[in-house]
């Protein structure tokens, strides 16, 4: 029975570590050429289906990544570099559909504002522990001391 489940455990295992490669591409969109369709698989992983918006263009089996796939493939059958189609797909389509976003002055507060925070909390703490000042005890005046000391004394 052991033997059993953990058989079954590894099938389970093997097909899970196996879906997780499978990819959206039909072979109806894959180029001839070996080396244009390793660029053109290459530039799908970098670009964001729209539709899915946490996968690639190359795992996600919307339409629209479909159509983004062979538009790739299109501009590389047509003599493009790999810049000219990652260019010529953010202009149509935005900065969101790079699953990782070019760092430029657009969006270098994006990529700042974790560091900024962190220094501005340093400030802060490093400021609000300078401030503070040990509280000295107020002293007593002579009247006060004397009834003190016979408090104290009458005991």
């Amino acid at each position: 029975m052991m033997r059993r489940l953990a058989l079954a455990g590894l099938w389970l295992g093997l097909a899970l570590l196996v879906s997780s490669h499978v990819q959206a591409v039909t072979p109806d969109e894959m180029l001839k050429d070996p080396a244009l369709e390793a660029r053109a698989r290459s530039l799908s992983e970098g670009l964001r289906c729209l539709v899915c918006q946490n996968q690639s263009i190359d795992a996600s089996d919307a339409d629209l990544a479909r159509d983004l796939r062979i538009l790739v493939r299109e501009r590389l059958a047509a003599g493009d570099t790999d810049e000219q189609v990652m260019d010529y797909i953010v202009s149509r389509y935005g900065e969101f559909v790079l699953l990782k976003p070019r760092f430029d002055l657009r969006n270098a507060l994006l990529w700042g504002a974790p560091f900024l925070l962190l220094l501005g909390g340093a400030v802060f703490v490093y400021a609000a522990s300078r401030r503070r000042q040990p509280v000295e005890a107020a002293r007593l005046s002579k009247e006060e001391q004397d009834a003190l000391d016979d408090v104290l004394n009458r005991n």
